[in-house]
């Protein structure tokens, strides 16, 4: 009887996160990078806000209107998909990464050879977890 009750809520937990994961809608996407080296740090944050109405994404002006609709239903048909937020996260993510070695270079952190190398990698790497993203259909889960 008792696997009866665990396996009836573990069920109901799936069913539970699968509708929440379904409604949950993205709004902003933040990567942050720092570079370590002998003479100091590199460190470059990049902020993306989607079609949004939160404040702390500039869209100010979209609060006043959404107070009088469904501030709930306007998030949904503003946001991102988690789906779609792992893929703007890798491509947000490349651009952080890309700028950060940029920023290494320009401060003496790390070398030209050096940041050309890692660019070469950090390119090649996001290029195939974007690709498997779009492959598996799932956003990388």
């Amino acid at each position: 009887m008792a696997d009866e009750t665990k396996d009836k809520a573990r069920a109901e937990l799936r069913a539970e996160l699968a509708r929440i994961k379904k409604g949950l809608r993205v709004t902003k996407v933040v990567c942050t990078r720092s570079i370590k080296g002998r003479y100091g740090d590199a460190y470059v944050g990049f902020s993306a806000a989607w079609d949004t109405i939160q404040d702390d994404a500039g869209g100010g002006a979209d609060l006043v209107s959404a107070q009088d609709g469904d501030v709930a239903e306007a998030n949904r048909a503003s946001g991102m998909t988690l789906k779609e937020s792992r893929m703007a996260a890798l491509v947000l993510g490349l651009q952080a990464d890309l700028a950060a070695t940029d920023n290494a270079m320009a401060g003496s952190t790390i070398t030209s050879e050096q940041r050309l190398g890692a660019q070469k990698a950090i390119k090649h790497n996001y290029a195939s977890l974007m690709s498997e993203a779009l492959s598996n259909g799932n956003g990388g889960n």
